[in-house]
């Protein structure tokens, strides 16, 4: 990687962190008129609007320390699948009830883990970000754990396919906690967050809530890698785009 100023990497951290928030949020908002319930749904769109509103701080703030002008809508819809830089676990389809439960928990665990350390962050957006965006994690940690226990420790059925969106979805989880060029950079100057070290504690989460849901975590701990740290994306991804991005295609200069 050509390196990079210190603004320049900060602005490029804070915008890999809004690529999260945004194609989790999107994806979840896809949701909307076809929850199993009203409340259900109410519950997964305030979730959405967390997320989305998360990448949205963010990304305003990559604009402010990018120094080029650029506004949250530049990063959200001007930008091609390559530059985007979210966890390839973000993009994969909601699928059912099942899978989207156990990809939400499993960002939650992940997120209650990283934006508690981002908080402490020596650059005082982020952490102000990381201490705001943690009061919202936690609720979606708490809705999501107490989602899987249930459909774990319910029926057969409900157990089998909450088994099964585990083991599908479970490729992903190594690529949260690997770090790319820019977490590396800022890391020393502790503005960024060491997503390695977080790892343990967030096995530990999740260890605790699968034996009370009586599921069972994968034996296999192959990483499915290329969204974070190079904008390689699934199949999936050049969908999601198209659909975010076609009302700022449509109607060019239109405002978030």
């Amino acid at each position: 990687m050509t390196e990079l100023t210190q603004q320049q990497a900060i602005s490029r951290y804070a915008a890999q962190i809004g690529d999260n928030g945004l194609i989790i949020g999107h994806r979840m908002s896809e949701w909307c008129f076809k929850a199993p319930t009203i409340e259900m749904e109410m519950a997964l769109m305030n979730c959405a609007l967390d997320l989305i509103g998360q990448a949205r701080e963010l990304y305003t703030y990559a604009g402010v320390a990018g120094g080029e002008g650029k506004k949250e809508d530049d990063f959200a819809y001007l930008r091609d699948e390559q530059d985007f830089r979210n966890n390839l676990l973000a993009e994969v389809p909601n699928g059912d009830w099942g899978d989207t439960i156990v990809r939400l928990f499993f960002m939650s665990a992940f997120n209650n883990l990283f934006y508690k350390a981002l908080s402490q962050s020596k650059d005082t957006q982020l952490a102000a970000i990381g201490e705001k965006s943690l009061k919202e994690v936690i609720y979606h940690l708490r809705f999501s754990s107490e989602w899987l226990i249930r459909l774990g420790d319910g029926t057969e059925e409900s157990h089998a396919r909450a088994q099964k969106s585990i083991d599908s979805l479970w490729m992903y989880v190594g690529e949260l906690f690997t770090m790319s060029d820019v977490e590396k950079q800022l890391l020393a100057d502790g503005i960024s967050v060491d997503v390695e070290a977080l790892r343990e504690e967030w096995e530990h989460t999740v260890n605790r809530v699968l034996r009370q849901a009586t599921l069972h975590r994968p034996q296999d701990d192959w990483a499915m890698l290329g969204g974070k740290a190079e904008g390689r994306h699934t199949e999936h991804f050049g969908y999601i785009i198209t659909d975010m991005q076609y009302m700022q295609r449509r109607y060019p200069g239109c405002e978030w």
